[in-house]
């Protein structure tokens, strides 16, 4: 069977995930190894809770590494689009980054696959769009500005 897995992302997201995945090997790695040899340096290790604190800190960075090396190995880079828009009814103005399948509403980043991005996807600055929320919630934006990354 074919893996047909894609990640999408933008440029500046692969070099993020590139540095922390450097930060992690190099840094973190080295670091958690010194503290489980020096936890097992203390002795009995099954009742030593700096050494089951390393192992478990040990494991969560492993598994964010292969989780950062799996994205980057399916990754398909995308250009970032930029958007303000007008919440009609709340009368809210907003900026966001879609950015492919990175997701991070608070920081101003949605992703490529939100209710929000699909709605403006194809339409200028000016045009009213109407999308349904996650959550069932009918809402209507006005586009104030629309870019794509060149």
């Amino acid at each position: 069977m074919v893996n047909t897995k894609k990640v999408e992302m933008t440029e500046q997201h692969k070099k993020e995930l590139e540095t922390e995945l450097e930060r992690l090997k190099v840094t973190e790695l080295t670091r958690i190894a010194q503290a489980i040899k020096e936890a097992r340096e203390q002795g009995d290790l099954s009742e030593n809770a700096d050494y089951s604190s390393a192992r478990e800190e040990q494991s969560k960075i492993n598994a964010r590494i292969l989780e950062i090396e799996d994205d980057l190995k399916h990754a398909v880079i995308v250009k970032a689009t930029s958007i303000k828009v007008l919440y009609v009814n709340e009368k809210i103005e907003r900026e966001f980054q879609i950015a492919g399948s990175q997701s991070d509403p608070f920081n101003g980043k949605i992703s490529s696959d939100s209710p929000l991005a699909k709605a403006v996807i194809g339409h200028k600055s000016g045009d009213v769009v109407y999308f349904t929320t996650e959550t069932g919630k009918d809402v209507e934006v006005k586009i104030l500005y629309i870019s794509v990354e060149k």
